[in-house]
């Protein structure tokens, strides 16, 4: 069986399939549906184009309902088990949900109604997971989508299975609720019933600070990432009502806490799931809101201070990495310089010395030296290019030059706090050195004018570097960075000569 989602659907059409290891264990895949040569016995009794039988898709549910009937009318307290062959036909129907016309028909057929009735009555993991498989691939479409969304009981459901215990029905009902909230018709009408249900906060929270199933959080990093990013003031209660609850209860769950444990989790097994969560954070320091839940007392603000800190210095950009790590890297060491960057005026109030920055401020001016670096080679490269006749020139990358931006404002924030003594311990660290300089001052300059920072920068190397100091109050006075070879060899040659 397939498993991996379509790289040709985007985000709203996003494939339910099967797991190929079920919870009750299993250790094959279900079998295929019906192959072309296993055609059906009438035309008729085929699915739309498809060679999928209309007779065995509707005793394939009926008798599905009568085992759930019969389990349930036993009253037995035991957990009903669903039979290999039982479990193989309804794999069989996940599948086949996931073509356009049998989820049309399904949807025809009711088929929610009656697998919301199993899933309210089965008490079976394995059953529910299948369940909202099924109605996951259903929704994979935008008009059953829509049916879908516009039925008030299964929203009601699948609001509550987020609370469930079973990792798998949990990963399936986020995939679903992922799904609907990324179809534009469908996407208002979750948003609302969300809203209205405060357990999902809680639910979702609770997830993110407590699981350790890679897929479930990932899968969930991307529900709430699209929620915030759909709806602001969605995100802005879930941060009031939390507030509110911090000064009643020592043990309440907040967001940013919540999405910090996920991210240590992914930190290393994930790059695209903490990808994910570095955006949540990103969006909560949007606004006033989330900046006074990162400063309240007792809050996650330092905590995932710390946290991006040693992603940054640790994984993301070391002093033995080539430069086209960045081009590895970039999206992540954005997002997590724009958090660190809106968490940084929030450094007083934690008392935290400037000392325990400087590793920061090394990986931050690294940052910029690599781009510099990059950049001379691409200016290189794009001349080579125009001397050879059709040749196209490469595209400026977007997001390397937002990385630039991002880093170059940090720095220049700063800059504003910086003291000699600061200035003297990166260069004794070797966290500033000539190279990075002229990086720093051609990374500022184009950003800031009158670049107050670069007179600040000037007035700090003047005690560790007097000669520097001169040459970056010239590039000052000059309004921009000059000749990138001139340049550099007026910051290299008077720093040779310092003591």
């Amino acid at each position: 069986m397939n498993h991996n989602e379509s790289a040709e659907e985007d985000e709203a059409n996003e494939s339910f399939w099967s797991p190929e290891v079920s919870s009750s264990g299993m250790d094959r895949n279900p079998s295929p549906p019906p192959a072309d040569g296993e055609k059906t016995e009438e035309a008729g009794d085929a699915i739309g184009e498809t060679v999928y039988s209309k007779h065995w898709l509707f005793s394939t549910l009926t008798r599905l309902v009568q085992m759930v009937t019969k389990h349930d009318s036993e009253e037995s307290d035991t957990p009903m088990q669903l039979a290999d062959d039982e479990e193989e036909d309804l794999c069989r129907v996940w599948d086949m949900a996931m073509d356009k016309d049998v989820a049309g028909f399904l949807q025809e057929f009711k088929a929610a109604d009656i697998l919301l009735g199993v899933i309210a009555k089965s008490q079976c993991p394995r059953l529910t997971e299948i369940c909202v498989g099924i109605l996951g691939n259903i929704a994979c479409f935008p008009d059953t989508c829509l049916a879908l969304s516009q039925n008030e009981d299964l929203g009601i459901v699948l609001l509550l299975l987020l609370g469930d215990s079973d990792p798998p029905t949990l990963l399936e009902t986020s995939r679903m609720l992922l799904t609907c909230v990324s179809q534009r018709d469908a996407c208002g009408l979750w948003i609302e019933r969300i809203r209205q249900q405060s357990a999902v906060c809680t639910s979702l929270c609770f997830i993110m600070c407590s699981s350790t199933n890679l897929d479930l959080l990932v899968k969930v990093g991307e529900l709430v990432d699209k929620l915030f990013d759909l709806d602001e003031e969605l995100m802005k209660s879930w941060i009031i009502t939390q507030l509110r609850e911090a000064d009643d209860s020592e043990s309440h769950l907040d967001v940013a806490a919540s999405l910090l444990e996920a991210a240590k989790q992914l930190r290393s097994e994930s790059p695209g799931g903490l990808e994910v969560y570095l955006h949540v954070l990103e969006l909560l320091t949007t606004t006033d809101e989330g900046m006074q839940m990162f400063a309240a007392r007792g809050g996650p603000g330092k905590a995932v201070w710390d946290f991006l800190c040693v992603l940054v210095c640790e994984d993301l950009c070391q002093p033995d990495d080539p430069p086209l790590v960045l081009q590895e890297q970039k999206v992540l060491l954005v997002q997590a310089l724009a958090v660190l960057s809106a968490l940084y005026r929030l450094q007083p109030q934690w008392n935290s010395p400037m000392g325990s920055c400087l590793p920061l401020v090394g990986s931050i001016l690294r940052v910029l030296l690599y781009h510099s670096e990059i950049e001379e080679n691409e200016i290189l490269q794009e001349i080579h290019t125009q001397s050879n006749a059709g040749k196209d020139v490469k595209p400026k990358d977007d997001q390397l030059q937002a990385l630039l931006e991002t880093t170059a404002e940090f720095l220049a924030e700063i800059l504003h706090t910086l003291l000699k003594e600061d200035v003297a311990e990166l260069v004794q660290r070797q966290y500033l050195t000539p190279k990075m300089i002229q990086a720093a001052v051609s990374g500022l300059l184009p950003q800031f004018k009158p670049a107050v920072q670069l007179e600040q920068l000037a007035s700090l190397l003047t005690e560790a570097y007097p000669q520097l100091a001169e040459v970056t109050r010239k590039r000052l006075c000059a309004g921009g960075p000059g000749e990138p070879e001139h340049a550099l060899q007026e910051l290299q040659e008077p720093a040779e000569k310092q003591p």
